[in-house]
């Protein structure tokens, strides 16, 4: 565009006059018109027009027409007025010209508070805190007053760069220049002050706030979920739902739903569902999602599932969630049927989706599954992210592929501490806990330091190896970390103690325990019947309910267990009967296969089937209830009710080879040898793989590992020679 000369005569004056009243009504497009015809009938521009002229270039996105005009500027030396500058300045921050405008400020003579606005504002604006923080230094030194706008985003800043010194400056400022009463900045500093997890603070204000409006309330409910004081959320959002003047808004809803997912408080939940609908907030995407996960996490994962058809769009973050909640709610083959379905609508996963379709797959045991996401990982370029890989690395050796973990884990660039304790931890599942442990050794040669996650995985090879020496070893590496004192690995190291029969040292790591919780509890009751000691089992449930500690689902199945392996009958099932009274406890299938085993090792046959024939609605025996009472069959001669027993236990688990054994060894025990040849015909059939049984013998600190047929033991001839003679000694007592 050609600039004219200025002129201050009157014929040309009407257009001037045009100019200024088009942008007092912002019409920018006759701005810019009236400013065209001015150039090609050669008029002349007054000064006070420029700034109209380059708010309508910023209003249009006229860039080039802009900078032109910045131009002609120059050339004049015109930019020295304070009002053109100012302007040229807005319109390059507006632009997201920031090194121009940032160019513009600096050649500047004369800053007005405008200037200062400007500058600081279009810094925050778009994103660069740390430029906006400093500009805000130099301008308080040049004695600039900020405005709301410009106070309320220096606020966020501060926020985002954690400068938690910086804006208790700022308050004080605000304080002192009387803009403590204005909502906007009374809200901003709520948020800060809940992001710096300083409670108090942020309650003293809110208190003085003496009219707060849904921004000051989704502050402070939203900060306390954050601080994981979901409780205390809950309480402000019924006091807030007393106030006539504030209505709930989407940001609220969502906020509330996070505290009922924190607590798992589901009737809540529902009732905020019910609110969402009755508002007309049930199109809103992010409050759909927000009921989703809700929902899967309150272990209600049909909810979500209902919510996630109902929503009229549905984005990644939905098909995420709901996934997600298959996953957590252990339905992991629905979770691959919607993976599946998620393929065809055409959404395309990404690494969230990755990650939790692996657990599915790890859960489930699907090798084949496992090579096709990997595949999927590699085309997709998801192979740089940590989090994926280990993921990866974790789902193979759960699937029995450790091999190739161990392959992806060497070619990673950059490990971190997971996939140290995810590599270590799968060689430990699969059963190969001495390369577990030389894994361990190399990653400490590499000065990797290890956290609480990786001595657990370093326990759980110690636990696989039942070697005592070595995991005493393993307890001592917890000591020098500073991590033994710690719950969860305290409840580890007892609970590899008691897998190499050292009961005693369990008991004393519990007691030396500075915090316990229903883990290391339940853990303890399970080592004293795991050790045969079911009577100091129940002592420790006498106590632990003393010391006010709720006993839950895995505490009452360690004490059933621990009562069935000693012979405690009338104990266990009393147990069980004094948690559903007092505790209101709801005994779930393992908790019924449980007492079926219990009573079955009594040879208390029939009461087994009347408590499988009568367990309540819903609950059906799965194969470790009619495995149990088919063993206990073969050990008291019941072959009648054994045939039934095996009928089930192979139509649950045809894969698994223990049920086959049972039932050989039950009719070869009654001569059945017909029965005998049609087990061995269906293992052949079927493609079962059989699972030797094993004995293990410690002696010197170390343990020794028998298997059926195994001669791979140095001294495996003496042995079996010592076992034959033995065998003779006892069938000559026979004979006598």
């Amino acid at each position: 565009m050609r600039i004219p000369t200025i002129f201050s005569g009157s014929n040309f004056a009407n257009w001037n006059v045009r100019i200024m009243e088009s942008s007092f009504k912002g019409q920018w497009k006759e701005v810019l018109y009236s400013c065209h015809e001015m150039s090609e009938a050669g008029a002349l521009v007054h000064p006070s027009v420029f700034p109209p002229i380059l708010k309508a270039c910023t209003n249009l996105r006229c860039l080039k027409q802009g900078y032109s005009v910045h131009g002609y500027l120059i050339k004049q030396g015109l930019e020295s007025y304070a009002s053109i500058g100012n302007s040229t300045l807005d319109f390059y921050m507006k632009s997201e010209d920031m090194d121009s405008a940032l160019g513009v400020f600096g050649s500047m003579k004369s800053k007005d508070s405008v200037s200062w606005n400007i500058v600081i504002h279009g810094c925050l604006d778009q994103g660069a805190f740390e430029d906006g923080l400093r500009l805000y230094r130099q301008a308080r030194v040049a004695g600039f007053e900020p405005n709301i706008s410009t106070l309320v985003l220096i606020l966020q800043a501060c926020r985002r760069l954690r400068a938690f010194h910086e804006a208790l400056i700022i308050h004080g400022f605000i304080i002192r220049s009387g803009f403590s009463d204005i909502i906007s900045v009374q809200n901003s500093l709520l948020s800060l002050y809940m992001d710096f997890y300083d409670i108090e603070s942020a309650r003293c204000l809110f208190d003085r706030i003496p009219v707060r409006d849904i921004i000051s309330w989704s502050a402070m409910i939203g900060g306390f979920v954050q601080c994981g004081e979901a409780h205390v959320a809950i309480g402000l959002f019924k006091e807030m739902l007393s106030e006539p003047h504030v209505q709930p808004d989407g940001v609220t809803v969502v906020n509330v739903l996070k505290a009922c997912t924190s607590l798992g408080n589901i009737d809540l939940g529902k009732m905020l569902h019910v609110f969402v609908v009755c508002r007309g907030f049930s199109c809103d995407l992010f409050i759909g999602n927000s009921l989703i996960d809700m929902y899967s996490k309150c272990n209600d994962v049909d909810s979500a599932f209902k919510m996630f058809c109902e929503i009229p769009q549905r984005n990644i973050v939905s098909w995420n969630s709901v996934l997600s909640g298959f996953v957590h709610n252990k339905r992991n083959s629905e979770a691959v049927k919607l993976f599946i379905s998620m393929g065809k609508a055409g959404i395309e996963a990404d690494e969230v989706t990755m990650v939790t379709f692996l657990q599915a797959i790890k859960n489930l045991v699907h090798p084949l599954h496992c090579k096709s996401i990997h595949s999927m990982v590699l085309r997709r370029g998801y192979e740089l992210n940590k989090l994926v890989l280990n993921s990866l690395i974790d789902a193979y050796a759960k699937c029995d592929l450790v091999d190739l973990a161990w392959e992806l884990f060497k070619r990673m660039t950059r490990r971190d501490l997971i996939s140290w304790s995810t590599i270590i931890a799968g060689f430990a599942h699969c059963g190969e806990p001495n390369k577990a442990m030389t894994i361990f050794e190399e990653m400490n040669q590499l000065q990797e330091k290890p956290n609480a996650v990786t001595i657990l995985s370093l326990l759980e090879a110690c636990a696989v190896l039942s070697d005592l020496r070595r995991s005493k070893w393993g307890h001592a590496i917890a000591i020098k970390r500073g991590l033994s004192m710690e719950v969860e690995v305290g409840t580890a190291i007892l609970d590899v103690y008691s897998k190499c029969g050292e009961i005693d040292l369990s008991r004393r790591v519990f007691d030396h325990m500075p915090e316990r919780n229903v883990v290391s509890w339940s853990a303890m009751i399970a080592a004293y019947g795991m050790n045969s000691r079911a009577h100091d089992a129940l002592a420790l449930l006498a106590e632990m309910e003393s010391q006010g500690m709720k006993p839950n689902a895995v505490t009452i199945l360690s004490v059933l267990s621990a009562c069935s392996h000693g012979g405690l009958v009338e104990q266990g099932l009393y147990c069980l009967e004094k948690m559903v009274q007092n505790h209101g406890f709801e005994p779930s299938l393992e908790h019924y296969s449980c007492v079926v085993d219990m009573l079955s090792r009594a040879g208390q046959l029939d009461s087994a089937m009347d408590m499988i024939k009568n367990m309540p609605e819903g609950i059906k025996a799965g194969a470790s209830a009619w495995g149990a009472l088919l063993s206990a069959c073969r050990s008291y001669g019941n072959n009648e009710l054994g045939r039934g027993a095996a009928v089930h236990v192979l139509e649950l688990e045809p894969s698994n080879s223990a049920g086959y054994l049972l039932a050989s060894s039950m009719y070869a025990a009654g001569r059945f040898w017909g029965n005998v040849a049609q087990m061995r015909e269906l293992v052949k059939k079927r493609d079962v793989k059989v699972v030797a049984g094993y004995s293990l013998v410690h002696l010197e600190n170390r343990p020794h590992k028998f298997v059926a047929g195994d001669v791979s033991h140095p001294q495996a001839f003496e042995i079996h020679a010592v076992i034959e003679h033995l065998h003779g000694c006892m069938k000559m007592d026979e004979d006598k």
